[in-house]
């Protein structure tokens, strides 16, 4: 079959799964920069509980595959549940977004927890010598600036996140690998439709690695201090 052909035919289906890539994406990483500042927080904690469950959450996360934190989050979570005699389920859509935001918070933890360690401690000293509380300070003057260093890695932790839904898909999520097996296990047109597929993620990442140059270089521009 003719690539152009494919392409017209496979377009409307794959527009389809992008629409529910970026959704994903976007849904699962605001859910992951919350959980990520909260687990980041808590491993900074001057309370072990709270350092301790953030260690072990991120150890888990950074130690298992995406693949079987999908499986477990869509056949094994739910089955413990029922187990219990509660009658629960969940969605391809719900069990990629809850899965994306574990692994994706993890790392962005980690990712703020380096933002943090890269302030000078003399800011938060200056904060608690203007009379603000530790947690004020770290609020107000320590976190903002942490947020600003960290902004290039967040864009990288994107494009991952972007990338890392096509795994998603083997839970039957719609995304755009979905959509292209069911083209192709229909058509059979194997290299023309996953060629499609590589140029539709090339092009996406390649804009988003070009936004994260700019965001850093902007960044780096606007740093006064001295190298």
């Amino acid at each position: 079959m003719d690539f152009f052909l494919v392409l017209r035919e496979v377009y409307p289906l794959l527009l389809r799964g992008m629409l529910i890539t970026v959704e994903t994406t976007i849904l699962s990483l605001l859910i992951a920069l919350f959980l990520g500042l909260i687990t980041c927080l808590a491993g900074m904690s001057r309370f072990l509980a709270l350092r301790i469950v953030a260690k072990v959450y991120i150890g888990i996360i950074r130690g298992t595959p995406l693949l079987v934190q999908t499986f477990f989050i869509y056949f094994g979570l739910p089955q413990l549940i029922q187990s219990l005699g509660l009658d629960f389920r969940l969605s391809p859509f719900a069990a990629g977004i809850i899965t994306l935001s574990l692994n994706a918070g993890a790392y962005i933890a980690e990712i703020f927890r380096g933002g943090v360690l890269a302030i000078d401690s003399g800011q938060m000293e200056a904060a608690r010598s203007l009379g603000l509380s530790r947690s004020r300070a770290m609020f107000l003057v320590v976190l903002p600036q942490a947020l600003r260093v960290s902004i290039p890695s967040l864009v990288n932790q994107f494009i991952i996140s972007l990338k890392d839904t096509s795994i998603i898909s083997v839970i039957s999520l719609a995304d755009i690998c979905y959509e292209a097996k069911i083209y192709i296990g229909r058509t059979m047109q194997s290299f023309a439709t996953w060629t499609i597929v590589g140029l539709v993620y090339l092009v996406i990442i390649l804009l988003l690695s070009q936004v994260s140059l700019y965001v850093e270089k902007t960044l780096s521009y606007g740093d006064k201090s001295p190298r």
